[in-house]
């Protein structure tokens, strides 16, 4: 009985070393906002790097990271500047004008209507021209969120990445367009 008791008491004592030992290192974490329920948007992308399946790509740049993992039939892309994820993106497989409302519609109901920052030829006026115009590269359905000033929500519909839905840490997108622009 005695010897059950000091197990038990040895098995919490470790739980609760662990935990603590987990939250020092996540301390200094600044999570942003927790995407796709496993992306911390501003923290180290160092964890990333390790996890079980690999991504399918990775590829660097400088300062600048890029990892694509596969969650089917979707792709997820984890940008990273300076060692810090600032964009995470959901690359939907299937991109459809009812898969755009219907995302458009869940992010309204939490965050409101956003901004539009479509970009459509004064012509494409109907949703049929519209998705004409995405497919042609000669248009962009967007609509932007700001819930937070350090971070915003992008739903976009582009002829090179389809229907994607990105979350994007305002500071340091900013800083890595700032390196992009000196030439670094």
């Amino acid at each position: 009985m005695r010897g059950r008791m000091r197990v038990r008491i040895a098995a919490i004592v470790t739980l609760l070393l662990t935990a603590f030992a987990s939250s020092a290192v996540f301390a200094d974490e600044p999570c942003l906002k927790m995407v796709f329920g496993r992306y911390c948007l501003g923290g180290d992308v160092g964890p990333l790097l390790q996890v079980v399946p690999p991504p399918l790509v990775r590829q660097e740049q400088d300062a600048s990271l890029a990892l694509v993992f596969a969650d089917a039939p979707d792709r997820l892309y984890v940008l990273a500047f300076n060692g810090k994820v600032y964009k995470v993106v959901r690359a939907f497989g299937v991109s459809t004008q009812l898969r755009y409302e219907e995302t458009y519609a869940a992010l309204r109901d939490i965050y409101g209507p956003g901004e539009d920052r479509s970009r459509f030829a004064p012509d494409a006026t109907t949703p049929g021209r519209r998705l004409v115009a995405i497919r042609r590269g000669e248009g962009v359905a967007m609509h932007v969120w700001t819930p937070s000033p350090t971070w915003r929500i992008e739903l976009s519909w582009t002829r090179e990445m389809g229907l994607s839905l990105a979350y994007v840490a305002t500071e340091l997108s900013a800083a890595r367009a700032a390196q992009i622009d000196r030439g670094l």
